[in-house]
């Protein structure tokens, strides 16, 4: 007997006396008995004393992909469950499904995205797989601790909790890597990506909780290696009709960020707020960001009046730390932060926002306009992460973006302070000589806790921070 040869993994049966076969119910006893010796390709060519056996038998529980038959998964099926992603949420919407019963699947590949109060994330598998079922349609509630999805794994694994992957990975569970005597933090995901663009952990500082590199520190760190700034993803405009009127009423549940907005605003009319509105003379800021934009846009980096408007307040912020301070729910404690983490409204698809630039007492007006490109592209693409949303200390609205001069802020608690910026106008003004001139002009709308922070704090915060805008090299001499 002479045996055809096969490629590697295939199997190969010897039938002795036997003639040549093509029934199918003798084809289907060859094809048990080579899953029985678990056999992973089908099978090929036997010739049984010269007389050729040609058939192809589909192992049982293996999957065609373009003709080919790939290895039969049969392995345990692990519940894929919800993991909590901090911050006290206790339930998601799923926005999107990434995957559809039958899809096979491999660590890392992303599953679903969900939406929380806070934050939108992506949910990515653990396991090499077969998607088994899906537990929820698109915009139903997903529980934290309960299953997403099924995944029939190709070997026997340990069941674990799912990873919660995002722009900033905001997720409690963590591996751990020691370098140099201590242990760096991160995920998988995150030192993977450390590892494609040859980064070492130990050279990127962790904004996560105790230290944890999150996948935005590696991001952060690559653009300042390169000079440049991610892009956001690209989104394809579609025309659409003009909305026509509804035939009848719609009611609908309250959830994802207009749910936290209805929990945010409840408890911040509880906040006696007191109000103080001035106006900035802009002209010489203008004259200085139109020298420095061509310089910044050389470096990849769209120069808004935005960090120099942050960069102010952080300046101010020194002089009044009352104002970054924090107070718990029955006012008892007031907590004066050592970061300034400023936050800005920002107007998404998803509603309004407000992620935060971290640590601004410590950069530069470049360097908070690096950041605020970089959220400002997350927004675009929908993917602000619940890292980039909480922590903050301090917010400035930008209202004037979209119009109107002077506004009625509202203060986002534990925060104690809040501003809005109106838009910017040339208008008439007198100058040297009692000359009128034209005069770029902005108002500014400004909201307290009035239980921790008094009008003259407000006022004279408010003096200082305009003095900086109006004489924008005064902010020379206290740059650190």
């Amino acid at each position: 007997m002479k045996t055809a040869p096969l490629p590697p993994g295939s199997a190969l049966i010897r039938i002795r006396k036997a003639p040549v076969c093509t029934r199918s119910a003798e084809r289907e006893t060859f094809a048990r008995a080579a899953a029985s010796r678990g056999h992973a390709a089908m099978l090929r060519s036997v010739w049984t004393g010269g007389a050729p056996l040609r058939f192809c038998a589909r192992l049982l529980c293996s999957q065609s992909h373009g003709g080919a038959v790939h290895a039969p998964c049969c392995g345990p099926v692990v519940q894929f469950k919800l993991s909590d992603i901090g911050e006290g949420i206790m339930e998601v919407t799923v926005k999107e499904w990434y995957v559809k019963e039958g899809d096979k699947v491999s660590q890392f590949d992303s599953i679903c995205e969900v939406q929380s109060d806070k934050a939108s994330v992506t949910i990515t598998s653990r396991y090499d797989g077969v998607i088994k079922k899906l537990y929820y349609d698109v915009d139903a509630t997903a529980l934290v601790g309960k299953p997403l999805v099924d995944i029939e794994t190709e070997s026997k694994v340990i069941q674990e909790e799912d990873v919660v992957e995002t722009p900033a990975m905001a997720r409690e569970e963590h591996t751990h890597q020691e370098i140099k005597g201590h242990k760096t933090q991160a995920t998988p995901a995150v030192r993977r990506l450390a590892m494609e663009n040859n980064i070492k952990l130990s050279e990127v500082v962790g904004t996560g909780k105790d230290g944890r590199i999150l996948k935005e520190d590696i991001l952060n760190f690559l653009a300042k290696q390169t000079g440049a700034i991610l892009p956001p993803a690209p989104v394809q405009e579609i025309q659409t009709p003009p909305p026509s009127p509804p035939s009848t009423d719609v009611t609908e549940p309250v959830k994802g960020f207009h749910k936290a907005m209805v929990k945010t605003m409840t408890a911040a009319l509880k906040i006696p707020h007191f109000g103080y509105c001035d106006e900035v003379d802009l002209s010489r800021l203008v004259a200085l960001r139109t020298e420095l934009k061509p310089i910044a846009e050389s470096r990849g980096v769209k120069l808004s009046y935005m960090p120099f408007f942050i960069k102010a307040a952080s300046l101010g912020l020194l002089h009044f730390p009352i104002l970054n301070a924090s107070v718990d729910e029955d006012c008892q404690n007031i907590t004066y932060r050592a970061s300034h983490n400023i936050g800005l409204a920002m107007d998404t698809s998803q509603g309004l926002l407000v992620p935060n630039v971290k640590n601004v007492q410590l950069l530069s007006v470049f360097e908070i306009a690096q950041e605020l490109n970089r959220l400002q592209a997350l927004g675009t693409a929908g993917q602000l992460s619940t890292a980039h949303l909480t922590g903050g200390t301090f917010t400035l609205s930008n209202i004037g973006s979209i119009g109107g001069t002077y506004a009625k802020p509202v203060i986002l608690p534990p925060e104690v302070a809040i501003g809005a910026l109106g838009k910017i106008q040339v208008l008439p003004r007198f100058g040297a000589g009692n000359q009128v001139v034209p005069a770029h002009i902005m108002k500014v709308s400004w909201s307290a806790d009035h239980r921790v922070i008094d009008g003259a704090t407000m006022c004279r915060f408010s003096n200082l921070w305009r003095e900086y805008l109006e004489n924008p090299a005064s902010m020379v001499l206290d740059l650190k």
